[in-house]
């Protein structure tokens, strides 16, 4: 898969990436994950934090990186994803979609939380991270810290059994700080914060 394959939905680069706005990255893991070596080792990588951090980009960045590494990458957002595996299953196709998922070296599923998933779609979801599971790298965005993921699965087993999975071997890095696009306006003068006022 290259880059177009991999559906990358805007171009990023990790060169492009803002390292001093965001001090809590840590631009040594970001440069160490840049050269693949996860994938090659079927580890995760979570990337958690509030909207705007740059969450997207790093995931854009580094699946570019692991593309030009040599591996398959496919992205995708957490909605789309859970959408066609609900159609997959609907259409008797589930095990097909599972495997089309389950195939690239790594997978990047962006958004994770933003929107929360009923029982039957964490299912299908838990269903690809176990065909994953210590075989492939999946990297995943999220708003959401991994203690509220039992409200984003509306289901706590499922949400711990995920988990267990995607934690065992993985990086994980909360980024914290302001959203990258309020920043801006705040410089330009478009926008003050409430308390500010």
């Amino acid at each position: 898969m290259g880059i177009q394959i991999a559906h990358f939905p805007i171009q990023k680069t990790l060169e492009e990436f803002d390292f001093g706005a965001q001090p809590s990255v840590d631009r040594r893991l970001i440069q160490e994950l840049a050269t693949g070596r996860f994938v090659a080792n079927a580890c995760n990588v979570l990337l958690l934090g509030p909207p705007g951090v740059g969450k997207t980009h790093l995931a854009i960045g580094l699946g570019r990186a692991v593309v030009q590494a040599g591996y398959s990458v496919l992205f995708v957002t957490a909605t789309e994803l859970v959408a066609a595996l609900d159609r997959a299953q609907n259409e008797g196709r589930l095990a097909d979609r599972v495997a089309h998922y389950a195939k690239p070296k790594l997978l990047v599923i962006d958004e994770l939380g933003y929107l929360p998933f009923d029982k039957p779609a964490a299912h299908l979801l838990f269903q690809l991270v176990v065909r994953r599971y210590e075989k492939t790298a999946t990297l995943i965005t999220t708003n959401q810290m991994v203690t509220q993921w039992g409200a984003v699965f509306g289901d706590e087993m499922i949400a711990a059994a995920m988990l267990d999975r995607l934690l065992h071997h993985s990086y994980t890095m909360v980024i914290q700080g302001d959203s990258y696009q309020m920043r801006e306006k705040r410089k330009a003068g478009l926008w003050t914060p409430p308390e500010l006022k």
